[in-house]
């Protein structure tokens, strides 16, 4: 797969749950997904973390074993025929994941690391590269170059929002046209750019409420994606559900989407 795959007059999704908690669960959200996005015409990929790393609290679910989990998400592209995206963390994950899936994912947190970034690139899969909450759109441009430098041309950029102040995010949508000036698909992460890290219990709140609001600003601002964490049943999720889209409410949503696409191309 390379980003021309998810380039076409509408805007492609990354979409699924925050984290992959077993079999059933995962199949059942990708054909869901699989069958709204066919429906919509928008290009759809796949998203599980294999393993969470960064948890506020030590106790907090972090997966189901690597190997199983990842092994899933290949049973997710097998059986529906799309691609699928994860995250890595370290520079030895790249080649293992790289072996599942289809996009290599870098969390925010870990934009500037070069050699992780160049694992990800040597593996020639599609990276997506979060725009770090600390750092300017500006910014971007030298991590997606340092996986273009590695000789991979297959970046995407995604923005989930900057810190402000304590336990709070906000998105600048001015840097949208200023990341897509770098040549890469600009993708917004409306679910995590949504967040309350930190709270003071130990685990992650957020404004499920407003994902509508944020989808809307985004392709109205020109993203080329958007990505997205779904679950059935966000109250029972292992990780994140306080800010993850429940499923049925993403066909409603995803049609909305569609028309202002629609609107803003013509």
């Amino acid at each position: 797969m390379t980003i021309k795959d998810l380039q076409t007059d509408n805007f492609f999704l990354l979409a699924g749950p925050c984290v992959i908690e077993g079999e059933e669960m995962a199949l059942r959200i990708a054909d869901k997904l699989k069958t709204i996005t066919d429906r919509l015409n928008i290009p759809y990929v796949f998203k599980g973390s294999y393993r969470k790393a960064n948890r506020s609290r030590v106790d907090s679910f972090t997966g189901i074993g690597d190997e199983k989990a990842l092994k899933i998400l290949r049973k997710v592209h097998d059986t529906f025929g799309v691609p699928t995206v994860t995250d890595i963390h370290e520079t030895h994950e790249a080649a293992m994941a790289a072996e599942y899936v289809d996009v290599l994912q870098i969390p925010a947190f870990l934009c500037r690391q070069t050699d992780l970034l160049i694992a990800a690139a040597r593996t020639g899969k599609v990276v997506n590269i979060k725009k770090g909450q600390f750092l300017a759109p500006s910014g971007m441009k030298f991590a997606a170059q340092k996986v273009v430098d590695s000789g991979n041309e297959n970046v995407i950029i995604t923005d989930r929002g900057t810190t402000f102040g304590y336990s709070d995010l906000v998105v600048d949508f001015r840097g949208v046209p200023e990341m897509k000036e770098f040549g890469f698909p600009v993708v917004l992460d409306a679910t995590h750019c949504l967040q309350k890290p930190n709270q003071s219990s130990g685990v992650t709140g957020g404004q499920p409420k407003l994902i509508e609001t944020m989808c809307k600003a985004g392709i109205a601002t020109g993203v080329d994606g958007l990505f997205m964490e779904t679950h059935f049943d966000t109250a029972h999720a292992l990780s994140d559900g306080a800010n993850m889209l429940p499923l049925d409410q993403m066909e409603g949503l995803l049609e909305k989407l569609v028309r202002i696409r629609q609107a803003i191309k013509d």
